[in-house]
Formats: structure tokens, C-alpha cells, sequence
């Protein structure tokens, strides 16, 4: 079993437990998740399943989309409603003035992680840190806030839906802008929407994963591998070059079906200095691998292999 499940995580678990779990649903031990989201929320989570686990790295660094609500007023040691309230103040705002506060953090600015999150700081947990009271200093990181659309305001709280990079906390915004204005603000609610492709209405409960899988259906949700690279350009190898492409060589031009045209394509898909990487098939369209053109050399080296032999 090769692919990746959409899995909608729900409150309670951590991204951990959903996999723990989805060992015992689905009898593998070859699972692994594509990002943490904390217990408190809930929504899209990517599972890869066997090979799929190669590209957990990759679904990891795209582009996500969450709603979430932030309260103002209130500060928490944990920037959510689940930490300790550090600070409260009124709101004395207009809903134009927090519009535009919010507004100006699209784009790329440098966000500080909280304490209480999974990254590691000399092989420790921040949040393991956090709770045994020591705070640590973190580096800021530039995260990019592609967009912000402001679904509600009913002040003190805020409803929205933002779109961001890998590495962006949600609760550190809320709490950015609270900073921001001078009021404070920790998240009260969060939802995780899409992760790259995947989208909350397709994404299925651990619960309805079981059912699935004792139905004998769990092919029907599980995507397939190369569902992660569909935006690259595809080859596909000629009958008489399988042997070259199963042994995981490298494919010089003439060895693939569209070797006219091949160029021309890579030459409008990529910039000059882009890694020309493409999606290789054999001739029967099972996905292989990815592999990157070397222009020089005319030929097409493995970069990542996914293919189990027919």
C-alpha cells in the first residue's frame, strides 16, 4: 500500500496519535505525518502511506490555508485559549483600525516560534522546555503571508482565513497583531483547510478511514504518489528502455517518447537557472520517479525512485 490519505485531524489528537492510530486501521508501520498541527485544532493532515513516505519532506514545505479566530484583549503563555492568561485589556478599536492592522502583515515578515511547539532547540522540545518553566531564546524566521481574507469581525473577536508558507504559526500571528495594536490576542479557534492539493472537504475522520478499510475500499481515498508532483512536466520511457529505467540509470533523450518535443517544453516551463525536474512513466504510464534533465549531457538523472516493478 503506496499513496498518501487526505486525513481530517480531529481535536484531541496530536499529529503523532493520528498516525499511531492509522498503524493499527491499516496494519503498516511504514506511515509517517506531513506537519505538525496541534491538538487543539483540527483539519487537513496528509498521510503518506509506504513508499509515499519519501515526500513527506515535500508536502511539508507547501502552501497552506487555515480559518482561524482570534481573540483580542487576551494574552496567553501559550498564544491559544489552552495556555495560562498572561495579560487582559480592553478593546478600544475600530473595526477599520483592526483591519488595517491585520492587513499590513501580508507579504514576508520575520515571526518569532512560540515556546510551546515541537521545534527543537539542542535536541529538545520547546514545549518540553516550556513546561518545565525555562524559556530559551528563538531566532526569527521570515514566513510569507500570501493572503488574509477577513471573514467576520464581531470585536473583541476576529474571524479569518489566511494563506501562508511552511512555518507559519497561526497563534504567534494572533498574537503578533494583538501586539501590534497594543491590545494583546491569542487564537481561540483553528482550522487547517488545504495543504498544497488537499482540501477539507475530501479529508476523512480516523473513524470513517476504519470504515473504509474494513469495507476493503481504502484504494478509493488513497492518492497516489505522484499526485504530489502533477505540476511538473511528464516523459515516459520507450518499450525498449525499461531495463535502463527499472535499474535506476540515468535516461539519455532518445530514450523517451517525447525526446522531440522534451526541450522545447522544459525551455518554457523553466527559467535558465531552474532544476529542469520532470515526472518519468514507463511506457505502460507506471510512475516511476522523479528525474532532473541535465542540458550539457542531454540526459535525465534519478532523483527520487517510487517504482515497484509489474
Amino acid at each position: 500500500m503506496d499513496g498518501i490519505i487526505n486525513v481530517r485531524k480531529e481535536k484531541g489528537f496530536t499529529s503523532f496519535d493520528v498516525v499511531a492510530k492509522l498503524r493499527g486501521i491499516l496494519k503498516m508501520k511504514k506511515i509517517g505525518h506531513t506537519g505538525t498541527l496541534d491538538p487543539d485544532a483540527e483539519g487537513v493532515l496528509p498521510v503518506c502511506i509506504g513508499k509515499a513516505t519519501r515526500v513527506c519532506d515535500l508536502l511539508t514545505d507547501k502552501d497552506k490555508v487555515y480559518e482561524a479566530v482570534m481573540l483580542l484583549g487576551k494574552e496567553t503563555d501559550t498564544q491559544d485559549m489552552t495556555g495560562t492568561i498572561l495579560k487582559e485589556s480592553e478593546v478600544n478599536f475600530s473595526i477599520e483600525e483592526v483591519k488595517q492592522c491585520i492587513e499590513s502583515f501580508v507579504g514576508e515578515y520575520a515571526q518569532i516560534p512560540p515556546m510551546y511547539s515541537a521545534l527543537k532547540v539542542n535536541g529538545k522540545k520547546l514545549c518540553d522546555l516550556a513546561r518545565e518553566g525555562v524559556e530559551v531564546e528563538r531566532k526569527a524566521r521570515k514566513v510569507q503571508i500570501l493572503d488574509i481574507a477577513i471573514l467576520s469581525i464581531d470585536l473583541p473577536r476576529v474571524t479569518m482565513r489566511v494563506h501562508c508558507s511552511k512555518g507559519t504559526y497561526i497563534r504567534t500571528l494572533c498574537h503578533d497583531i494583538g501586539e501590534k495594536l497594543g491590545c494583546g490576542a491569542c487564537m481561540e479557534y483553528l482550522v487547517r483547510t488545504r495543504v498544497s492539493d488537499f482540501q477539507i472537504e475530501d479529508a476523512k475522520t480516523l473513524q470513517e478511514i476504519e470504515t473504509i478499510m474494513k469495507s476493503g475500499k481504502i484504494e478509493e481515498i488513497l492518492y497516489p504518489i505522484d499526485t504530489v508532483f502533477k505540476n511538473l512536466p511528464q516523459i515516459h520511457s520507450r518499450k525498449d528502455s525499461t531495463a535502463l529505467l527499472y535499474n535506476g540509470n540515468k535516461l539519455p533523450l532518445p530514450v523517451i517518447e517525447e525526446a522531440e518535443t522534451i526541450e522545447h517544453t522544459l525551455a518554457s516551463f523553466y527559467k535558465e537557472d531552474d532544476c529542469k525536474k520532470v515526472r518519468v512513466y514507463d511506457n505502460a504510464n507506471h510512475f516511476v520517479g522523479i528525474y532532473e534533465y541535465r542540458t550539457a549531457d542531454r540526459l535525465f538523472k534519478p532523483v527520487k525512485l517510487f517504482f515497484t516493478q509489474q
